[in-house]
């Protein structure tokens, strides 16, 4: 809710609430068993056989984790002070480097020319760290401080994430 024009991000966010509804149903249908999200991916990596890691909450994951790669990405742009000097209110800039980085070498030609032209569509930095603190005026420091806080707690998470793919094998590199 905090990137902008819902009509223009609403998929975005139906995308990553249908990834967690998914790896969460798995989860919820045996808590025992699936423990963490290691002893999910092992499961279906039984289960599914050849199929794995195309399916499931194993497929879910993998999506969802490259998102919250974007989200990661975007923030420490911000956090870390960089600007477009000609447009120092726009995220454009923190925005395209965190599709480089995350998304765009899994998406095609037409997933890619939607996304640039969605960029248009970003709310100001200053609208968006006044949503990040729920409309609270906020000093920018403060507002840039629990961002970098926040990632300081979030990435090596995320970063754990990406590892067991890796060493799972189950990093996927088709394109959507």
């Amino acid at each position: 809710d905090c990137l902008g024009t819902p009509i223009v991000y609403s998929p975005v966010k139906a995308d990553l609430t249908g990834n967690i509804k998914k790896i969460r149903a798995v989860y919820d249908s045996n808590p025992t068993k699936f423990k963490t999200l290691q002893n999910i991916l092992e499961v279906e990596k039984e289960m599914h056989g050849s199929a794995w890691p195309k399916t499931g909450a194993t497929l879910a994951l993998m999506w969802l984790k490259r998102g919250l790669k974007f989200m990661l990405v975007l923030l420490q742009s911000i956090s870390d002070g960089e600007r477009d000097e000609e447009h120092p209110n726009l995220i454009r800039v923190n925005a395209m480097k965190a599709y480089e980085i995350s998304l765009k070498k899994y998406h095609g030609w037409m997933l890619q020319k939607v996304f640039m032209g969605s960029v248009y569509a970003l709310p100001y930095r200053s609208d968006l760290l006044k949503a990040l603190e729920k409309g609270k005026e906020v000093k920018e420091e403060e507002s840039i401080e629990k961002i970098h806080q926040f990632l300081l707690r979030v990435t090596p998470i995320l970063d754990a994430i990406y590892e067991m793919y890796t060493k799972m094998n189950a990093e996927l590199s088709y394109k959507a």
